[in-house]
């Protein structure tokens, strides 16, 4: 009678949500199957899901495009909000580093990773940090990520006369969380402390048709999809994390995605920059390539900070030009960014229930009248998403930080078949920082026939560089170091330098 009672409770709060529909096959379930359905459906509080499918399609009615009064309430950041890594004299760039590093010492920076996403446009079945692309080492992006950790770590140690640690905080989604604990299980967490390494989940909403009604995607499954970045704020909530950054130290959040290749994890630069200004939240941004890039925009409007989408600027503020002839609104979000504890502590508590929620239109995979499975070709669903840098309005002093692009920025989002952000694309931005990185320290390539490569080959024509040069992140971090392995050495593509190489390449004295 147990099952009867669940099952009379869940009709009757899903009649109350508008949403009886998603219990149309529940007849044709074995047992197993029926108890999964009703669990699910449980979890779905009725009168928040039957909200949740009224915004949805109303959101998803509304004309998409530019936001027709923009163009008066936008301006660019305050110039004092900015700092820039590119732009600074050597003396103030090493005043940044060194604070990042004294804050790394006192273990008081986490590194936290946005990992919920599928990798559909991708084309694969796993996380995306488990992504291959192609790399000599044929390391993943998770691998970089963490040998990265570990070199910042030793870096600060070696500075400080210290032994710290920087905690790295995992937001997984239902998708993501399995194969990811499994995979670091696998790799022994890359030689990373598995206490300092924290997996956490974030929440799923159901994907809703244009008619606000909740999708099945199978006969006993609600078609789900992670509440969008900004889920962030309600996971740290619900896992208690701030309590575990609290009582490790932590004062200061680098907060980055997943896919950026090229990504400087507890970046000291950025770190001290933002302590230095006495920041609460700060964002690292690129100089836009073109002026219809499809990256949001970080700017003011009405004179708060926030990113505007790309998709809701029109083309002529897009191309509007600054005094220097530069572009205006020319500062690209990349997701990568900073916070005190302090300010996600409040954001936690008190805004998060005032961010706006962002329509997505995707192709999700249901069952029709006749419960068979359809893929389809245009997309048919809406998922709402939170951002995470909508919490940027609420920062009572908010900064920007420019970087350089071919330095710190490749996002893999697509397969090969795309022209940009795909694994060739991400592959030879590494590649190419490295082969920089080896030339200024010093060293000379030889081709194939052991011809010296001369300073003027530039890249070839498919954009990868001469030679093929890839530098462990446990050897060097950002490019500091690598006199001493690479000055005055002949090197032979493909060259690979790793923890092994490195100690074979040591001079004597070290």
């Amino acid at each position: 009678s147990c099952s009867i009672d669940s099952e009379r409770d869940v009709r009757a709060q899903l009649q109350r949500a508008g949403q009886d529909h998603l219990l149309r096959f529940y007849a044709d379930l074995a047992p197993e199957a029926r108890a999964a359905l009703l669990a699910e459906l449980a979890s779905l509080e009725a009168d928040a899901l039957r909200e949740h499918c009224q915004r949805a399609a109303a959101a998803g009615a509304l004309a998409p495009g530019p936001l027709p009064d923009l163009a008066a309430r936008l301006q660019p950041l305050p110039p004092e909000r900015v700092g820039s890594a590119i732009r600074c004299d050597q003396e103030t760039r090493l005043r940044w580093e060194e604070e990042g590093f004294r804050q790394i010492s006192l273990n008081k920076v986490a590194v936290l990773l946005l990992a919920g996403g599928q990798g559909t446009r991708l084309g694969v079945t796993y996380p995306k940090g488990m992504y291959q692309v192609g790399l000599p080492s044929q390391k993943t992006l998770y691998q970089l990520q963490a040998e990265r950790i570990r070199r910042v770590q030793q870096l600060a140690d070696q500075r400080q006369g210290t032994h710290c640690t920087v905690p790295w905080y995992i937001m997984t989604s239902e998708f993501t969380l399995g194969p990811t604990i499994k995979f670091f299980k696998e790799h022994d967490f890359f030689h990373l402390d598995p206490t300092n390494v924290v997996l956490f989940e974030q929440r799923m909403l159901p994907a809703v048709t244009f008619e606000g009604k909740a999708i099945l995607e199978r006969k006993d499954k609600v078609a789900m999809a992670p509440d969008g970045n900004g889920g962030l704020y309600c996971a740290l909530a619900d896992h208690q994390i701030l309590e575990d950054m609290k009582q490790r130290g932590v004062e200061f959040v680098h907060v980055y995605c997943v896919d950026n290749i090229l990504v400087r994890l507890a970046d000291p630069v950025f770190i001290g920059f933002c302590v230095l200004q006495g920041a609460d939240c700060g964002a690292k941004v690129v100089e836009k390539a073109y002026p219809e890039e499809p990256v949001g925009v970080v700017c003011q409007v009405d004179g708060v900070p926030q990113v505007v989408e790309y998709s809701e600027i029109s083309p002529e503020i897009a191309g509007q030009l600054g005094a220097d002839g530069g572009l205006l609104y020319n500062a690209g979000n990349i997701c990568n960014h900073f916070f005190t504890r302090g300010f996600l502590d409040v954001v936690t508590r008190e805004f998060e229930p005032l961010l706006r929620l962002h329509v997505a239109m995707k192709k999700v995979p249901y069952v029709d009248e006749e419960g068979n499975l359809v893929k389809p070709l245009r997309p048919n669903g809406i998922k709402m998403e939170k951002f995470v840098f909508d919490v940027f309005q609420f920062a009572k002093n908010f900064v920007a930080f420019e970087v350089c692009r071919e330095e710190e920025f490749s996002p893999l989002k697509n397969d090969d078949t795309a022209d940009r952000d795909n694994p060739s694309t991400c592959r030879r931005a590494l590649l190419a920082q490295h082969y920089r990185w080896a030339l200024q320290a010093g060293a000379r390539f030889l081709d194939v026939h052991g011809v010296q490569l001369t300073e003027q080959s530039g890249m070839l024509p498919n954009g990868d560089p001469p030679a093929i040069c890839e530098i462990s992140p446990l050897v060097s971090y950002s490019g500091e170091g690598l006199e001493m392995y690479l000055q005055g050495r002949q090197l032979q593509s493909p060259f690979i330098l790793d923890e092994d190489q490195a100690r074979l390449l040591r001079p004597q004295d070290c």
